[in-house]
C-alpha cells in the first residue's frame, strides 16, 4: 500500500500536473484581451518576432530617448531594437536548443531565478517580423514596461560584457524573476496587455501573441 500511494505521486507529478498546467495555458492562451485594438491604426509602428519559441517585441530606436539610446554602444546604422526577457542560466548556457539541458529546463520553470534582458540591435525590418500600429499613448506604455524591466545602478544599465551571441546584441540584468508561471512569453504578453495591445490573458506561448497580429 505504501509503494502504491508513492507510485500515484509519481504519477501525479510526472503526468497529471503537467496536463493540467499544458491544458490551463491553452485556455488562457486562447481568451484574448484588448481584443477591439485596431492593428492597423496608430501614427507610430512596432514589430512581433518569434524564433519559433519566444516572442520579442520590436520598436525603432528613435522612439526611444538619447539618455537610453547612448548607453547601447549603438552605431548610426541601427533602426530597431528588440527585447526579450528570460531566465538567466537559460540564456547564458543555452544559446541552442541543441544546447538545452534537463537541468537548466528544470531550473527555469521550477526555480525562482534571476533574469536578463535580451536586446538586439538591427539595421533593417525582417520579412519574418510582424508589423502592427500603435498610438502614442500605447506607444509610451508600451517603452515605460519595457524600460521598467531592466535594472539600473545609479541610472545605468547593467550590461554582461561579452555575453552576447553575436555582435549586434547584448544581455542586461533584469528586474523579476522566471519561472512556469511567468515566462518569456508571459512578460511580452503583459508588456502588450498592460499597454492596450491584444493579447490573451496569459500565455507561455509565442504563438498565442503572435496570432494575434497575423
Amino acid at each position: 500500500m505504501k509503494y502504491l500511494k508513492l507510485f500515484f505521486k509519481v504519477f501525479l507529478s510526472i503526468f497529471i500536473l503537467p496536463l493540467i498546467y499544458f491544458l490551463i495555458a491553452i485556455i488562457l492562451t486562447w481568451i484574448p484581451v484588448n481584443s477591439d485594438f485596431d492593428t492597423s491604426k496608430g501614427e507610430n509602428q512596432i514589430y512581433l518576432s518569434t524564433n519559433g519559441v519566444h516572442a520579442d517585441i520590436i520598436i525603432p530606436i528613435e522612439y526611444f530617448d538619447s539618455d537610453f539610446i547612448n548607453q547601447l554602444d549603438a552605431d548610426p546604422s541601427v533602426k530597431y531594437l528588440s527585447f526579450g526577457w528570460g531566465d538567466q542560466n537559460f540564456y547564458l548556457n543555452t544559446p541552442t536548443w541543441a544546447d538545452l539541458t534537463f537541468n537548466n529546463a528544470v531550473k527555469a520553470l521550477f526555480i525562482d531565478s534571476p533574469t536578463l534582458i535580451h536586446l538586439t540591435k538591427y539595421s533593417g525590418i525582417s520579412q519574418h517580423w510582424v508589423r502592427t500600429h500603435v498610438n502614442q499613448t500605447q506607444l509610451e506604455k508600451l517603452k515605460s514596461q519595457i524600460l521598467n524591466s531592466f535594472e539600473f545602478k545609479n541610472d545605468k544599465l547593467q550590461v554582461l560584457e561579452g555575453a552576447g551571441y553575436h555582435s549586434n546584441d547584448n544581455f542586461y540584468k533584469a528586474t523579476g524573476s522566471y519561472n512556469l508561471f511567468n515566462t518569456c512569453n508571459s512578460w511580452t504578453n503583459k508588456v502588450l496587455k498592460n499597454s492596450g495591445l491584444r493579447a490573451c490573458v496569459w500565455t507561455p506561448f509565442d504563438f498565442g501573441i503572435i496570432n494575434k497580429y497575423e
